[in-house]
């Protein structure tokens, strides 16, 4: 298989998930407010948009890399007191978000089709996507999904980990009867964010 989850050397450099995770934390530090009420808006509307299907596939698709930027932009340091309505700024630019997120739904279910784990190889292999069509506007949608595919090599089975390690805070959630996804949501998106960041450095240094 092209793609795998093992690791490499290159992953010694970059800081451990702990320390991404706590990364986050500060960025989040003083915006709480914002990012749960963007994540209330943006469950609400995907939940009722998604129940459409034609409707969620052209709404739910590109907001939810909107809601992604969201947080990219948090971990930069950018203002961010106006979360709620940021993540709705990708229907700017609706074209090609949209057939950019199309394109990588498209590309993770057919690999899913053949078996389910190599669909969700791919699936961390596609993860920095909605970052690189962000930064590079220059790139079509297959670019953004190739430039992702060359950032996550040798990181994939990073991320995977680091997404784990929020399973016991979505365990303990379920006794809020969900409400605390809205904070952990958050949490994880953060968190991405910033894995994003430092793999982007690293680029930039190589």
């Amino acid at each position: 298989m092209e793609e795998s989850f093992n690791s490499n050397a290159a992953m010694s450099e970059m800081p451990r998930n702990k320390e991404i995770r706590r990364a986050a934390r500060y960025a989040l530090k003083g915006h709480w407010t914002q990012a749960v009420l963007a994540t209330l808006v943006f469950t609400l509307v995907t939940g009722a948009a998604g129940s459409i299907p034609l409707v969620g596939l052209l709404v739910v698709c590109p907001l939810e890399f909107g809601f992604m930027l969201c947080f990219l932009r948090l971990v930069r340091g950018e203002d961010s007191d106006e979360m709620v309505g940021d993540q709705f700024n990708v229907f700017s630019n609706y074209g090609r978000v949209l057939g950019t997120s199309l394109l990588v739904l498209l590309y993770t279910l057919l690999w899913t089709m053949l078996f389910i784990i190599p669909g969700i190889v791919k699936s961390y292999a596609y993860a920095m996507t909605p970052y690189v069509m962000n930064d590079r506007p220059d790139l079509d949608a297959d670019d953004c999904i190739h430039e992702s595919r060359m950032m996550m090599k040798g990181y994939k089975w990073k991320l995977f980990c680091m997404d784990l390690s929020f399973i016991g805070w979505a365990i303990l959630c379920i006794f809020t009867l969900g409400i605390g996804l809205l904070w952990l949501q958050p949490y994880i998106e953060a968190s991405h964010a910033k894995f994003y960041e430092e793999l982007k450095a690293r680029k930039a240094q190589a």
